[in-house]
């Protein structure tokens, strides 16, 4: 049996000094992500909770006082944007999102890390897609003056709240196609 030189251990221990400071700093990031996910998922209820009120506020003025809240659809279409595009972050963190891994739990460790490394790049690059193009989307509806037809609320805050709400998407995914690589490399 042979011994490992000393430059081979060298070799191994800074290898492994190395991916514990990987891990670490995933770790710190998914932590600071998860903070930011649970902020913006307090916007997502807002937006619930103002579908609620809007909802229980027309119903009241129209069937009671004969006055319907106006542009009450406008403010639930809104809210229903703000509600979806702030929950998406935390909703990814604690795994509520649909996924059909009956396949993919029944094959090597190597191989899910390779499909999960595609599948976490293919979700990044839409959702760094999304970022862009709400971003751009927001840019024109701002520059054109658009607004929604009844309650003329303008459009682009909302669009610009896609692309942010956005970014801790793309974040999470970052962090999930990171640690599916180093599954991959670590096997």
């Amino acid at each position: 049996m042979q011994e490992a030189s000393p430059n081979s251990r060298k070799v191994h221990i800074s290898a492994e000094i190395t991916r514990v400071g990987f891990e670490t700093f995933l770790n710190k990031f998914e932590r600071f992500n998860r903070v930011v996910s649970g902020g913006f998922e307090w916007i997502g209820v807002a937006g619930l909770l103002t579908i609620a009120a809007i909802t229980c506020i027309d119903i009241v003025g129209s069937k009671v006082f004969l006055r319907p809240v106006p542009g009450s659809v406008d403010i639930n279409g809104f809210s229903q944007i703000i509600a979806i595009a702030f929950a998406i972050a935390f909703t990814e963190i604690i795994g509520r999102h649909v996924r059909v891994e009956f396949f993919v739990s029944r094959l090597p460790r190597h191989a899910q890390g390779i499909i999960n490394s595609f599948t976490s790049l293919l979700t990044l690059a839409l959702f760094i897609l999304i970022v862009w193009r709400s971003y751009e989307l927001g840019q024109t509806l701002q520059s054109a003056g658009h607004t929604s037809l009844s309650a003329r609320i303008p459009l682009y805050p909302f669009a610009y709240a896609i692309s942010f709400a956005s970014i801790p998407v793309c974040l999470i995914f970052l962090v999930e196609f990171l640690r599916s690589v180093a599954q991959v490399i670590k096997r």
